[in-house]
């Protein structure tokens, strides 16, 4: 892939706030030694396909958008380097490894699975191959968002983040967690109130809720590690996990847009406005740091 692994699109800077927007699931393009045995439209079952797209305006705002461009599949910048499975290597990872549920579900890292049943690869990956993945995307992806990160505090003496994606339909099945649920249009994650300021969560919460969509908090989605190592409120740091129920805008099984897609990217920049005028609420009087 001859192109940076991210892109990061910033507002004005006369306009710019400490509003960080990422969205680490939604790239497209597959680089050529995946090695996949599987066909691409089954591999791209795994995108947060256009959660980019959808919080465009998020520069239009004040805020600075970040979207990977490979997939997560590949290897998912979302995830701790030590979230990794050992029995998809061919050899042993030089340091210690902690795999979380997810990883052992095959959706750590780097994938091994698609879905419950059907496996990405018939071979075992080397240690070299998944090192590669590391340095070329995975860690440009981070030190791209850690830059913005710390550009916001530095300024401003703290940040908003939203880490953006989408979820199947059957996201409870797909974890293991039953069929019975009905999941919700929207799921904020906090890690259980532990990475962001309740009041953000509320406002967030009440935006999208007057467009007449559902919104649950933590169930089935709480945030992975990289929300904890943002969202630390009592250091003025304030991380907010989003998930869209990917039917409000897209036909899953082909990535296609739907009918209700520009409805559904209207009302996101509308949040996006209500989230600006937040923090400019927070920083207001702040002389932002030279």
């Amino acid at each position: 892939m001859s192109d940076a692994p991210v892109l990061v699109t910033r507002p004005e800077e006369a306009l710019r706030l400490p509003l960080v927007c990422d969205s680490p699931h939604s790239g497209t393009h597959y680089p050529s030694d995946f090695g996949s045995v599987l066909p691409l439209l089954q591999l791209r079952q795994t995108e947060d396909t256009d959660i980019d797209a959808l919080w465009a305006a998020t520069p239009q705002v004040g805020g600075t958008l970040l979207a990977a461009r490979f997939p997560r599949c590949y290897i998912d910048p979302n995830r701790d380097l030590s979230d990794l499975d050992p029995a998809i290597l061919a050899e042993a990872w030089p340091t210690p490894l902690s795999p979380g549920p997810k990883s052992q579900l095959g959706y750590g890292l780097v994938f091994s699975k698609v879905n419950a049943n059907t496996l990405i690869y018939d071979r075992a990956l080397t240690v070299q191959e998944v090192q590669q993945r590391i340095a070329h995307f995975w860690q440009p992806y981070r030190n791209a968002l850690d830059r913005e990160i710390q550009w916001a505090c530095k300024t401003f003496g703290g940040v908003w983040h939203l880490n953006l994606h989408s979820m199947p339909q059957n996201a409870y099945e797909r974890l293991g967690m039953g069929t019975d649920k009905v999941l919700a249009d929207f799921v904020l994650g906090d890690r259980d109130g532990s990475t962001c300021e309740p009041e953000f969560v509320d406002m967030v919460e009440h935006s999208l809720r007057r467009w007449g969509y559902s919104v649950a908090r933590n169930d089935p989605y709480k945030g992975v590690a990289l929300l904890a190592q943002v969202g630390q409120p009592s250091l003025n740091r304030h991380s907010l996990q989003i998930e869209i129920r990917r039917p409000l805008y897209m036909k899953e099984a082909t990535r296609e847009r739907n009918s209700d897609f520009e409805t559904l990217q209207n009302n996101l920049s509308q949040t996006l406005e209500d989230v600006a005028a937040y923090v400019k609420s927070k920083i207001k009087g702040q002389r932002p740091s030279a």
